[in-house]
């Protein structure tokens, strides 16, 4: 009976919690669109990258609070409840990364459905009256069902929720309210018509020993990669905290990435990128662009503008494993794939729902090299990622074992 009650209290939660998530997403999936098209037939737009750059500083500034540091306020919240995440960090999020991708920035959209969905679902612990041992569980949810509704992959959302607070362990009593949140979510989103990109279905693959080699040799690569985008984009977050005044960092970024765009191509690398990530899987691409979009998307978001890296992540993967067709005997498309989940995984330390993604986006019959990439990833990015409130719950490897418990960002 206490299972029963459990299930049908959750379920009705959930709901909510997908409802407004869900929605949330497709509203932000819309205007997103909208702006990358208008962006894209007004190029002259990138000129004003450093002053959006200025606007959003300044409502971050005197109107952010504690919501300027985004995902890892969420985070923070589930490790050591403290106060409820403000109703503004969503017009804030939603603005800041329009804004950023009007006008040309390299950034994502994950950490502003992530965000939405976390802040939406944390507002419930008061309109319900919920204990605040439901706290967590709420707001791991919110987070899934912003993830799984944005990329439309219910099960990647549900087990990143799950994954990507604690690393290396999870927290089993949120199971039921992260899957019904986030399949929720999901078809809340499709439910008002917004679709998400299609990406091929891989080809079974017989694995051999060099097969084998190569997806090893895969894995540690994205991981690395993801290790210096992390390593980077918090380098670079720490240089613009020496200009004082906050909201005049992203004006200087703005300038820098305005003038990088304007050299590379702003259509190519700016924004989500997402005809470059189609495009690496139907021919190698060009070695130099997972590093330039690499440089650009940390350049963007180290500097203060809004959005998600996961995106960014997806391009810098799938043109990373596009490149290296050249040299691994194995199908581009498959290699493109493995680099977009891989680095992924390691970046953001979530090796299960990044296999499930794959298995989602690009279907089962390449799950073993999916899942191996991803895992390999996860174990060479070290104690590294772009979330630096993740608390390392369990070390990768015993020579790790002394920074158990601690945050990232305190290692």
């Amino acid at each position: 009976m206490s299972a029963l009650l459990f299930l049908l209290r959750w379920l009705l939660i959930s709901g909510l919690i997908g409802a407004l998530a869900g929605t949330a997403s497709a509203v932000f999936l819309v205007a997103l669109d909208w702006v990358t098209q208008w962006r894209e037939a007004h190029p002259w737009v990138l000129a004003l990258l450093p002053v959006s750059g200025l606007f959003i500083g300044l409502a971050y500034h005197y109107f952010g609070e504690q919501a300027v540091r985004g995902n890892n306020l969420i985070l923070d919240e589930i490790h050591r409840p403290s106060q409820r995440i403000p109703l503004r960090l969503l017009p804030l999020v939603l603005g800041g990364t329009l804004a950023t991708h009007l006008f040309g920035g390299s950034a994502g959209r994950e950490g502003t459905a992530v965000q939405m969905g976390g802040t939406l679902a944390d507002q419930l612990t008061r309109w319900l009256g919920l204990r605040p041992r439901d706290r967590r569980l709420l707001l791991i949810a919110g987070m899934s069902a912003g993830f799984a509704s944005v990329f439309g992959t219910p099960l990647a959302g549900a087990v990143f929720g799950l994954e990507v607070f604690l690393l290396g362990s999870i927290r089993y009593e949120a199971v039921l309210p992260s899957f019904l949140a986030a399949v929720l979510a999901d078809a809340v989103t499709r439910a008002w018509g917004v679709g998400h990109t299609p990406y091929p279905t891989l080809a079974a693959l017989p694995l051999t020993a060099l097969s084998l080699g190569c997806t090893l040799l895969m894995g540690v690569l994205c991981g690395l990669v993801a290790r210096s985008f992390a390593g980077l984009t918090h380098a670079i977050t720490h240089f613009f905290r020496r200009i004082a005044y906050a909201p005049l960092r992203p004006v200087a970024g703005g300038v820098l990435v305005a003038g990088l765009l304007w050299v590379v191509g702003a259509n190519r690398f700016g924004g989500l990128g997402i005809p470059v990530i189609v495009e690496a899987f139907q021919h190698p691409l060009p070695p130099t662009d997972w590093a330039l979009k690499l440089v650009l998307t940390a350049l963007t978001l180290g500097c203060g503008f809004k959005g998600g890296e996961v995106t960014p992540l997806f391009f810098i993967g799938a043109a990373l494993g596009s490149a290296l067709t050249l040299v691994l005997p194995l199908p581009v498309a498959l290699l493109a794939a493995m680099g977009f989940v891989g680095v992924f995984s390691g970046a953001a330390n979530t090796p299960l729902a990044c296999t499930l993604m794959g298995l989602e986006l690009f279907g089962i019959q390449a799950g073993i090299y999916l899942a191996l990439t991803c895992v390999v990833a996860y174990l060479f990015s070290g104690h590294h990622g772009i979330y630096s409130s993740q608390v390392v719950g369990q070390a990768k490897h015993l020579r790790l074992g002394r920074e158990q418990g601690k945050r990232l960002g305190d290692l």
